[in-house]
């Protein structure tokens, strides 16, 4: 991947069919990690950790902070957190692809200073399949 501004990446969430930015999003850190399962036994060659490939557990963790878009977008998000809501959300990493599936809202974060914007902070945990699409 070639450097790309930070700005590019967008985060959007299914609004009735179409996917719409959510917020001016001003970091933003999405992970992929896999469980291993461990079957080294007695008999592993050199006694050399084993694992099992293809049965650990797949997730993908997502985190942002920045101003919403708009009330609509904060409405949204805010809905989706109260009621513990999985909605479909798209991760849109330029110069590379997408990720598109289900995540719920696992923090919802506001802050602010005195002579500045209400900030928030967000993190989404995947609850589903992932898709990939290269761009």
């Amino acid at each position: 991947m070639v450097a790309q501004k930070g700005r590019d990446l967008l985060l959007k969430i299914d609004n009735g069919g179409t996917f719409a930015t959510v917020a001016g999003l001003r970091s933003r850190r999405l992970a992929f990690n896999a469980e291993t399962v461990d079957v080294t036994d007695a008999e592993s060659a050199g006694r050399w950790r084993e694992l099992l490939g293809g049965a650990g557990v797949q997730r993908a963790s997502l985190s942002g902070a920045g101003i919403f878009k708009d009330q609509a977008s904060d409405l949204l998000v805010r809905s989706a957190f109260f009621a513990g809501s999985i909605l479909s959300w798209q991760v849109v990493i330029p110069a590379f692809g997408t990720v598109t599936g289900p995540f719920q809202v696992t923090a919802l974060e506001y802050s602010g200073e005195h002579d500045g914007e209400v900030r928030f902070e967000l993190a989404l945990e995947s609850a589903g399949a992932l898709t990939f699409a290269t761009l």
